[in-house]
């Protein structure tokens, strides 16, 4: 029977540094390799052992868990947030940090996180640079309305970005530098690029076939759009990997941190461990839902009754938490919940009798 070796990969943009440890934690081989396919694949397949291996999650970490994952019995990527091991070090080197990573998969302590599957993460990536986009064209839009307020030219907040209403405003300029001129005319330009470009990619997210159908049933959910929806399927990719809604809003960044100590208990700020592009697009939704749901609106006016209105939002977008992975779980549309029936008592059952009798 072949032992199994434990690997531990300290991966950088230009080398990967590896360390072999046996089960008892003996150094079998260690060094460091360039960071190519060909180069990880040739040494991959030159391991005579069966092996588990791991990694610290970083920018470029994804395209080397891929091209490892078919040739280890187990590969893991380690969370950065929580690997103190390696960071808390006081020598700290790439060998050492691939020893440290080895002897935490051979003590099974390694904090492990979630890698999303490949398609599923090209699919994220789109998404996320579609909201890239989006941010750049509100940068134009603003760009365009300081460049009007600089040259003292009065205009129409809410319609500055139509296009009949901007190409009205550009003709009936006066005096006006020609720089300024050809500076809005650019910055159009620009926002109309962007836009196109945002729409082009959110038509292509909303074709795939691995999306449609969980996206349209997301969308059955009063208030949530294509938007959140993509934003929800894409960052959470499987939803069972959550066991309840406290862990998926702890997850998406819609809870406070917590600290307790010798019988004291604080409660800080909303944490910063969290999925910043699922926290922002669940704020964003929360502040629009109760205009279209008649539920949420009722918990957004039973919570701003205690007087904090971003308190109220904060709500609300735990409540939508608990709407989407309801959703996802099950794989149906939304339904409300109908109330239960209350058992007749007696005396309502007399009086029931008694308005049959007087009819």
């Amino acid at each position: 029977m072949n032992a199994i070796h434990y690997i531990g990969l300290d991966v950088h943009k230009k080398t990967i540094s590896y360390c072999i440890k046996t089960a008892d934690g003996q150094i079998v081989q260690e060094g460091t390799l360039e960071a190519e396919r060909t180069v990880l694949r040739r040494w991959a397949k030159s391991l005579r052992q069966p092996w588990h291996g791991a990694m610290e999650a970083t920018l470029f970490s994804a395209w080397i868990y891929d091209t490892l994952k078919p040739y280890a019995q187990q590969l893991y990527m380690g969370h950065p947030a929580k690997m103190k091991a390696i960071t808390a070090g006081k020598k700290k080197s790439d060998r050492i940090d691939a020893r440290t990573i080895a002897d935490l998969v051979r003590c099974d302590l390694l904090p492990k996180c979630y890698v999303l599957p490949p398609e599923l993460r090209d699919l994220r990536r789109l998404l996320r640079y579609r909201n890239m986009v989006v941010q750049q064209s509100v940068r134009m839009q603003n760009k365009m309305a300081g460049l009007l307020m600089e040259s003292g030219t009065a205009f129409n907040k809410e319609k500055l970005h139509g296009k009949k209403y901007f190409t009205d405003l550009i003709k009936s300029l006066r005096e006006v530098p020609e720089s300024v001129n050809d500076l809005l005319r650019m910055s159009r330009g620009a926002m109309e690029m962007f836009e196109s470009t945002q729409k082009q990619l959110i038509q292509r997210l909303l074709s795939e076939p691995a999306l449609e159908q969980r996206v349209e049933r997301l969308m059955s959910i009063r208030a949530v759009g294509p938007i959140t929806a993509l934003t929800w399927a894409l960052e959470i990719a499987d939803p069972h990997r959550f066991s309840s809604i406290a862990d998926a809003a702890s997850y998406c960044g819609l809870t406070t941190a917590f600290r307790s100590s010798a019988g004291k208990q604080q409660r800080g700020p909303i944490s910063k461990q969290r999925n910043a592009w699922l926290q922002t697009m669940l704020i964003e939704a929360a502040k629009l839902a109760p205009r279209w749901n008649p539920q949420l609106a009722a918990l957004y006016a039973q919570q701003l009754k205690r007087g904090h209105p971003n308190r109220a939002t904060l709500q609300v977008a735990r409540k939508l938490v608990a709407y989407l992975l309801a959703v996802d779980k099950s794989g149906q549309p939304f339904q409300l919940p109908t109330p239960p029936m209350l058992p007749i008592t007696a005396k309502a059952k007399k009086k029931k009798a008694a308005l049959a009798r007087a009819a």
